[in-house]
């Protein structure tokens, strides 16, 4: 499956992040796109609509494993996806920011 770290992410890149309401609400990375993967088949239009055209689609929850499903379900599709290693864990670990949806510094669950 295809993977990257999350120190190679750059700024401008597409985020998907799948974790659930909760999870999304204490804290994320800003600019992502929320879409819970529990309501991912169903909203899927959702991420065809803000993804970039010929761009890849970064997926990312709290450690990877449901990203890692939702990437696997995107490449089926003939998507540019990649799941993104460690999820959000790593993300805060390494200083990325993480915000809640006032722009409140936040954290992850």
């Amino acid at each position: 499956m295809p993977t990257v770290q999350v120190g190679d992410l750059k700024d401008d890149d597409f985020l998907l992040d799948v974790r659930e309401d909760d999870e999304w609400q204490a804290g994320h990375a800003e600019g992502a796109l929320h879409i819970p993967i529990s309501e991912f088949v169903g909203r899927y239009g959702e991420l065809t609509e803000a993804a970039p055209q010929d761009g890849r689609v970064h997926v990312i929850c709290r450690s990877g494993g449901r990203s890692a499903q939702v990437t696997m379900y995107l490449v089926q599709q003939g998507i540019d996806a990649v799941n993104v290693d460690g999820g959000m864990q790593f993300w805060a670990a390494s200083g990325r920011t993480v915000v809640t949806d006032e722009g409140k510094p936040g954290s992850v669950l």
